[in-house]
C-alpha cells in the first residue's frame, strides 16, 4: 500500500517510527506499507520509489521542523501528490478544529472524491460532516477509517461496527477522555484540589496548556458524537449534548465518594429516552459493581448495551501518541485486510 502522510507533528512522527519498527513484522505477514509522500501546511517530502524509513528516521531526530528535512519543497501538495504518486491511502493527521474541520476537510473530500482511501485521526472532519464524508467513500469506491478519533487505541468504533453486528445497541456509555480521568485519579490517589491535579497534569505534558477542550468535556462529548452518529446513522453535533465538566469537583466530594464506595468519572452516555437518543456528558458516580470503576490514570473504556449480546466493555487505550500512532496502523491494516469501514 502507498501512503501519503498529511500531517508530521507527534503522532505523525510516532506513527512514521512505528512503521520503521513495525516493518519487518508486517512484510512477514503479506502486508507492505510505502510512505510515498510527506505533508504539512508548508510543503512535502516525495518519493515515488517510497521514502527511506531509516534514513527520514535519522532527519526527524536531527530535526524538528519538516522544513528543515532533505529534499522538503513548497511546491509538494497534496494535489502534486495525487497527480505523481499513484497513492492507495492517505493518513490524515492534521490538527482539530471542531468549529470548522479545517484543513482536514478539504483534505479529506479530495482524497475520497480521488477515490484513495482515508484513515484519520482529525475528529473535525468526522464530527461536523461524517454523513456527507460516508457518502463520498461509498461513491467513489474507497474506504474513510477513524478509529483513533474516539479514543484513540481504545477499539470503540471497531467493536461496535464489527464485533456488535447483528445486535441492536441501545446505550453507550464511557470513560472517553484520558486527561479528566488522571486529573480525577490524582485527586482520589494523591489528596489533591483540582487545581493541583491539573497543573501536576499539565508539568507531565498529559493537560494541554488550555485544557478547555478536556476539562469541560468537550473532548468527550465530540468522541461520544462520533460514535453515535456512526452506529445510529445520526447528524448530531454538540449543540444535542448536555454538557459539563470537572472543574467544579471539589477535594470533599472525592472524599465522600470514598466514604460512601464510589468514584467520581467524566462519563459520556447515550440512551434512548421514549424512542429519541438522548446524549449527556458530566460527573458520574460510578460504583465498584460497574466495569467503569477501575478505569484509572489515563486510560479510557466505553460500555455498549445490546439487544442479544449483552453488555460488552472494551477498557484500555491510555492516551499517548503512540497509541494513536498504533490505531492508525490498525486501521491500515484492516484496510489492507479487505475491510470497508463505510459500507455500514
Amino acid at each position: 500500500m502507498r501512503i501519503a502522510l498529511i500531517g508530521f507533528g507527534n503522532v505523525g512522527k510516532a506513527f512514521f517510527q512505528l512503521l520503521k519498527n513495525k516493518r519487518d513484522n508486517l512484510e512477514k505477514n503479506g502486508i507492505s506499507l510505502e510512505i510515498i509522500s510527506i505533508l504539512n501546511s508548508q510543503g512535502g517530502i516525495f518519493d515515488a520509489q517510497g521514502i527511506s524509513l531509516e534514513y527520514f528516521s535519522n532527519e526527524v531526530e536531527l530535526n524538528k521542523e519538516c522544513y528543515k528535512y532533505s529534499n522538503f519543497a513548497p511546491t509538494i501538495t497534496l494535489d502534486y501528490v495525487i497527480e505523481n504518486g499513484n497513492i492507495d491511502a492517505a493518513v490524515v493527521l492534521t490538527p482539530t478544529n471542531k468549529d470548522t474541520g479545517e484543513p482536514g476537510i478539504t483534505y479529506i473530500k479530495k482524497l475520497l472524491t480521488k477515490g484513495i482511501n482515508v484513515i484519520t485521526g482529525d475528529k473535525g472532519p468526522i464530527l461536523l460532516e461524517y454523513n456527507h464524508l460516508k457518502k463520498l467513500a461509498q461513491d467513489n469506491n474507497c474506504t474513510l477509517a477513524f478509529g483513533c478519533t474516539t479514543g484513540g487505541a481504545l477499539p470503540s468504533i471497531n467493536s461496535a461496527l464489527f464485533d456488535l453486528a447483528g445486535s441492536e445497541i441501545l446505550e453507550v456509555r464511557g470513560v472517553l477522555n484520558g486527561t479528566s480521568n488522571y486529573i480525577i485519579n490524582e485527586m482520589e490517589d494523591n489528596n489533591l484540589t483540582f487545581e493541583e491535579a491539573l497543573k501536576k497534569a499539565q508539568d507531565l505534558g498529559i493537560a494541554e496548556t488550555n485544557p478547555t477542550l478536556d476539562i469541560e468535556g468537550y473532548d468527550t462529548a465530540t468522541k461520544l458524537i462520533i460514535i453515535c452518529n456512526t452506529i445510529f446513522n445520526k447528524s448530531l453535533s454538540l449543540k444535542d449534548v448536555n454538557l459539563s465538566g470537572i472543574s467544579n469537583l471539589t477535594i470533599e466530594e472525592i472524599h465522600q465518594g470514598k466514604t460512601l464506595g464510589y468514584k467520581y468519572k467524566l462519563i459520556g452516555t447515550a440512551k434512548f429516552i421514549n424512542n429519541s437518543l438522548t446524549l449527556s456528558v458530566g460527573l458520574d458516580k460510578v460504583y465498584s459493581n460497574d466495569p467503569l470503576y477501575n478505569v484509572d490514570g489515563k486510560n479510557k473504556a466505553v460500555k455498549f448495551l445490546s439487544d442479544t449480546l449483552g453488555e460488552v466493555t472494551v477498557i484500555g487505550g491510555a492516551s499517548g501518541t503512540t497509541p494513536a500512532a498504533a490505531a492508525i496502523l490498525r486501521d491500515i491494516i484492516n484496510i489492507e485486510k479487505g475491510i470497508n469501514f463505510t459500507k455500514f
